[in-house]
Protein backbone atom coordinates (compact mmCIF):
# COMPACT_ATOMS: atom_id res chain seq x y z
CA UNK A 1 0.00 0.00 0.00
CA UNK A 2 1.35 3.40 -0.96
CA UNK A 3 2.14 5.77 1.90
CA UNK A 4 1.96 9.53 2.38
CA UNK A 5 5.78 9.94 2.29
CA UNK A 6 5.93 7.99 -0.98
CA UNK A 7 3.26 10.19 -2.60
CA UNK A 8 4.95 13.35 -1.30
CA UNK A 9 8.28 12.24 -2.77
CA UNK A 10 6.64 11.48 -6.12
CA UNK A 11 5.03 14.93 -6.23
CA UNK A 12 8.23 16.76 -5.30
CA UNK A 13 10.28 14.78 -7.82
CA UNK A 14 8.06 16.03 -10.63
CA UNK A 15 9.80 19.39 -10.30
CA UNK A 16 13.54 19.71 -9.56
CA UNK A 17 12.86 23.33 -8.61
CA UNK A 18 10.81 22.34 -5.56
CA UNK A 19 13.50 19.89 -4.50
CA UNK A 20 16.13 22.62 -4.69
CA UNK A 21 13.97 25.15 -2.85
CA UNK A 22 13.19 22.65 -0.09
CA UNK A 23 16.88 21.89 0.34
CA UNK A 24 17.51 25.61 0.89
CA UNK A 25 14.53 26.11 3.24
CA UNK A 26 12.86 28.53 0.83
CA UNK A 27 9.41 26.90 0.84
CA UNK A 28 6.69 27.27 3.46
CA UNK A 29 6.05 23.58 4.13
CA UNK A 30 2.61 24.20 5.67
CA UNK A 31 1.41 26.11 2.60
CA UNK A 32 2.91 23.53 0.28
CA UNK A 33 1.24 20.71 2.24
CA UNK A 34 -2.15 22.41 1.86
CA UNK A 35 -1.52 22.82 -1.85
CA UNK A 36 -0.84 19.11 -2.49
CA UNK A 37 -3.30 17.69 0.07
CA UNK A 38 -6.12 17.28 -2.47
CA UNK A 39 -3.91 15.17 -4.75
CA UNK A 40 -2.75 13.02 -1.84
CA UNK A 41 -6.33 12.51 -0.60
CA UNK A 42 -7.40 11.43 -4.07
CA UNK A 43 -4.59 8.89 -4.40
CA UNK A 44 -5.14 7.44 -0.92
CA UNK A 45 -8.94 7.73 -1.26
CA UNK A 46 -9.25 9.20 2.22
CA UNK A 47 -8.87 12.47 4.14
CA UNK A 48 -5.20 12.78 5.07
CA UNK A 49 -4.14 14.70 8.16
CA UNK A 50 -2.37 17.93 7.19
CA UNK A 51 0.22 17.35 9.92
CA UNK A 52 1.12 14.00 8.38
CA UNK A 53 1.80 15.66 5.02
CA UNK A 54 3.86 18.44 6.61
CA UNK A 55 5.96 15.87 8.47
CA UNK A 56 6.53 13.89 5.25
CA UNK A 57 7.70 17.04 3.45
CA UNK A 58 10.07 18.00 6.27
CA UNK A 59 11.53 14.51 6.45
CA UNK A 60 12.06 14.48 2.71
CA UNK A 61 13.76 17.89 2.89
CA UNK A 62 16.00 16.74 5.74
CA UNK A 63 16.94 13.56 3.88
CA UNK A 64 17.88 15.55 0.79
CA UNK A 65 19.45 18.47 2.63
CA UNK A 66 22.84 17.87 1.07
CA UNK A 67 22.96 19.46 -2.32
CA UNK A 68 24.48 17.59 -5.23
CA UNK A 69 28.22 17.63 -4.56
CA UNK A 70 30.04 19.87 -7.00
CA UNK A 71 33.71 20.38 -7.67
CA UNK A 72 35.13 23.79 -8.45
CA UNK A 73 35.97 23.51 -12.14
CA UNK A 74 36.42 27.08 -13.36
CA UNK A 75 39.04 29.25 -11.70
CA UNK A 76 38.23 32.12 -14.07
CA UNK A 77 35.51 33.10 -16.54
CA UNK A 78 35.77 30.62 -19.43
CA UNK A 79 36.08 31.44 -23.10
CA UNK A 80 32.64 31.58 -24.68
CA UNK A 81 32.08 31.44 -28.44
CA UNK A 82 28.77 32.50 -30.00
CA UNK A 83 27.64 31.59 -33.51
CA UNK A 84 24.39 32.79 -35.03
CA UNK A 85 22.27 32.20 -38.12
CA UNK A 86 22.10 28.43 -37.59
CA UNK A 87 19.68 25.72 -38.68
CA UNK A 88 19.03 22.27 -37.19
CA UNK A 89 17.76 19.42 -39.36
CA UNK A 90 17.14 15.79 -38.46
CA UNK A 91 17.00 12.77 -40.77
CA UNK A 92 16.33 9.10 -40.18
CA UNK A 93 19.47 6.98 -40.15
CA UNK A 94 17.90 4.83 -42.86
CA UNK A 95 18.10 7.86 -45.17
CA UNK A 96 21.74 8.67 -44.38
CA UNK A 97 24.23 6.22 -45.84
CA UNK A 98 28.03 6.28 -45.63
CA UNK A 99 28.36 8.07 -48.96
CA UNK A 100 26.14 10.94 -47.84
CA UNK A 101 28.05 11.24 -44.57
CA UNK A 102 31.33 11.55 -46.49
CA UNK A 103 29.83 14.24 -48.70
CA UNK A 104 28.68 16.19 -45.66
CA UNK A 105 32.06 15.96 -43.95
CA UNK A 106 33.88 16.92 -47.16
CA UNK A 107 31.93 20.19 -47.24
CA UNK A 108 33.84 21.37 -44.20
CA UNK A 109 37.04 19.50 -43.52
CA UNK A 110 38.75 21.48 -40.77
CA UNK A 111 37.43 24.84 -41.97
CA UNK A 112 36.29 26.95 -39.00
CA UNK A 113 34.45 29.36 -41.25
CA UNK A 114 31.25 27.33 -40.96
CA UNK A 115 29.54 25.87 -37.93
CA UNK A 116 28.68 22.20 -38.40
CA UNK A 117 27.90 19.34 -36.01
CA UNK A 118 26.48 15.91 -36.75
CA UNK A 119 25.13 13.73 -33.95
CA UNK A 120 24.17 10.09 -34.50
CA UNK A 121 21.33 8.65 -32.44
CA UNK A 122 19.96 5.12 -32.47
CA UNK A 123 17.37 5.87 -35.15
CA UNK A 124 18.10 9.39 -36.37
CA UNK A 125 20.89 11.86 -37.00
CA UNK A 126 20.78 15.59 -36.24
CA UNK A 127 22.81 18.22 -38.08
CA UNK A 128 23.32 21.81 -36.97
CA UNK A 129 24.90 24.14 -39.50
CA UNK A 130 25.25 27.69 -40.77
CA UNK A 131 22.40 29.09 -42.86
CA UNK A 132 24.58 29.90 -45.87
CA UNK A 133 25.33 26.23 -46.61
CA UNK A 134 21.71 25.10 -46.30
CA UNK A 135 21.25 24.41 -50.03
CA UNK A 136 24.39 22.27 -50.25
CA UNK A 137 23.39 20.16 -47.26
CA UNK A 138 19.78 19.69 -48.35
CA UNK A 139 20.98 18.64 -51.80
CA UNK A 140 22.95 15.84 -50.14
CA UNK A 141 20.08 14.88 -47.82
CA UNK A 142 17.65 14.85 -50.76
CA UNK A 143 14.80 16.39 -48.75
CA UNK A 144 14.55 13.43 -46.36
CA UNK A 145 14.27 15.81 -43.40
CA UNK A 146 11.88 14.88 -40.56
CA UNK A 147 12.49 17.92 -38.33
CA UNK A 148 13.79 21.46 -38.88
CA UNK A 149 14.46 24.46 -36.62
CA UNK A 150 15.53 27.88 -37.91
CA UNK A 151 16.85 31.12 -36.42
CA UNK A 152 19.13 29.36 -33.94
CA UNK A 153 22.39 30.32 -32.24
CA UNK A 154 25.08 28.31 -30.49
CA UNK A 155 26.88 29.15 -27.27
CA UNK A 156 30.08 27.16 -26.79
CA UNK A 157 31.81 27.10 -23.41
CA UNK A 158 35.48 26.16 -23.41
CA UNK A 159 36.00 23.64 -20.62
CA UNK A 160 39.07 22.78 -18.54
CA UNK A 161 40.42 19.29 -19.14
CA UNK A 162 39.50 18.37 -15.55
CA UNK A 163 35.78 18.71 -16.33
CA UNK A 164 35.35 15.02 -17.20
CA UNK A 165 36.31 14.09 -13.62
CA UNK A 166 34.41 16.92 -11.91
CA UNK A 167 31.05 16.15 -10.32
CA UNK A 168 28.23 18.56 -11.14
CA UNK A 169 30.02 20.68 -13.76
CA UNK A 170 27.26 20.34 -16.35
CA UNK A 171 24.60 20.40 -13.64
CA UNK A 172 25.54 23.94 -12.66
CA UNK A 173 25.23 25.16 -16.23
CA UNK A 174 21.97 23.38 -17.05
CA UNK A 175 20.40 24.32 -13.73
CA UNK A 176 21.12 28.01 -14.31
CA UNK A 177 19.54 27.85 -17.77
CA UNK A 178 16.48 26.01 -16.47
CA UNK A 179 15.91 28.60 -13.74
CA UNK A 180 15.93 31.29 -16.44
CA UNK A 181 13.28 29.37 -18.40
CA UNK A 182 15.56 28.81 -21.39
CA UNK A 183 14.66 25.96 -23.74
CA UNK A 184 17.55 24.03 -25.26
CA UNK A 185 17.11 22.90 -28.86
CA UNK A 186 20.24 20.74 -28.77
CA UNK A 187 23.28 20.01 -26.62
CA UNK A 188 26.61 18.96 -28.15
CA UNK A 189 29.80 18.25 -26.24
CA UNK A 190 33.39 17.24 -26.92
CA UNK A 191 36.34 16.75 -24.59
CA UNK A 192 36.82 20.44 -23.79
CA UNK A 193 33.78 22.09 -25.36
CA UNK A 194 30.17 22.23 -24.23
CA UNK A 195 27.79 23.69 -26.81
CA UNK A 196 24.12 24.51 -26.44
CA UNK A 197 21.88 25.27 -29.40
CA UNK A 198 19.14 27.77 -28.57
CA UNK A 199 16.67 30.11 -30.20
CA UNK A 200 18.57 33.25 -31.20
CA UNK A 201 16.26 35.43 -29.11
CA UNK A 202 17.56 33.70 -25.95
CA UNK A 203 21.27 34.50 -26.39
CA UNK A 204 21.29 37.42 -23.95
CA UNK A 205 19.41 35.39 -21.34
CA UNK A 206 21.92 32.57 -21.69
CA UNK A 207 24.89 34.90 -21.26
CA UNK A 208 23.25 36.42 -18.18
CA UNK A 209 22.69 32.97 -16.68
CA UNK A 210 26.28 31.91 -17.35
CA UNK A 211 27.64 35.14 -15.89
CA UNK A 212 25.79 34.39 -12.65
CA UNK A 213 27.57 31.06 -12.12
CA UNK A 214 31.15 31.70 -13.30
Amino acid sequence: MITVPEIVEKIINRSPFFEDLLARDLINTSAYARDIKKEIDKELMKDTQLGTIIMAIRRYAAKNKKQLPTTKVFTQYPEIIIRSNLIEETVLNSNLDTNKEKQLLNLFGFNNKYFFTMTHGVYETTLVFTQDIKKKIETILQRKIISKFKELSSVTIKLPETTVQSVGAYYRILKALAWKGISLIEVVSTYTEFTIIINSQDVEKVLGALKSIF
